[in-house]
């Protein structure tokens, strides 16, 4: 074994003049050489390029960072779930059939009136808040009152004339702001009519008549409350489950 040792090591020495006479006395030490050669040519690098490493660290953090989301979500998600469950949305109302839009931030409510009578409710979810009174503030406790925009449309027939109200939805009562009167036909730079507040007392009071008779109640104010504090929790869980699958989904 030394003396292949030694054999190998004058082999490899840069003496050239020794190498013919070796490789004439001990053929098979070349073959032995080369195999020595190729092995430690092919063994991996212990050298890792920079860029590489810098790859990686960046993956990584990636993976951590998006791992942390994914926790937050699941938890938000739960929370949610476990503290106060939504409510399978009801599809009716009174007279009205109720459309939820999943996703969207309306609702729709339609009924017929009569024969010829059509009346469509667009609804918002909550759009902003009102201030209370200082004796409402003392009685509830709050300040602010939520508020939802609804959009009354009611026809007679297909391209006939429409009125259309536009109307605020707080808790326990429905406040007419606009009325418009229109038509299929209607040209572009029509006059559309005064704001309802300054109409005559009387006519203002009849209206509101006119409006709850077909079922645009201060009951269907609390029904809508009611309805958007369930929606607003339902897809306040579609986001998050939406957000979370963005997140896992991989390239």
């Amino acid at each position: 074994m030394a003396r292949l040792a030694r054999s190998l090591r004058s082999l490899l020495s840069p003496s050239a003049s020794s190498r013919p006479a070796l490789l004439r006395a001990h053929p098979g030490l070349y073959s032995l050489s080369s195999r020595l050669a190729e092995k430690h040519a092919s063994a991996p690098s212990p050298y890792v390029p920079q860029a590489a490493a810098r790859t990686y660290i960046s993956e990584m953090r990636k993976s951590a960072f998006e791992g942390n989301i994914l926790r937050i979500i699941r938890n938000e998600i739960e929370y949610e779930l476990e503290l106060c469950p939504p409510a399978q949305p009801v599809n009716k109302y009174d007279s009205f059939i109720v459309d939820d839009r999943p996703g969207e931030q309306w609702i729709s409510l339609k009924r017929k009136y009569g024969d010829n009578e059509d009346i469509a409710i667009e609804a918002t979810m909550f759009d902003g808040a009102v201030p209370l009174s200082k004796a409402a503030v003392i009685e509830s406790g709050d300040a602010m009152q939520l508020h939802i925009t609804i959009f009354v449309t009611i026809s007679k027939g297909e391209g006939g004339d429409v009125l259309e109200f536009v109307c605020s939805a707080l808790p326990d009562s429905i406040e007419i702001r606009r009325l418009y009167t229109r038509s299929s036909k209607m040209p572009p730079q029509v006059y559309l009519g005064p704001q309802f507040k300054e109409l005559d007392n009387k006519l203002q009071e009849l209206l509101y008549d006119y409006l709850e008779e077909r079922g645009v109640s201060d009951e269907l104010a609390g029904f809508l409350h009611e309805y958007m504090r369930n929606k607003d929790k339902i897809e306040l869980i579609r986001w998050m489950g939406t957000l979370k699958s963005f997140v896992e989904k991989k390239r």
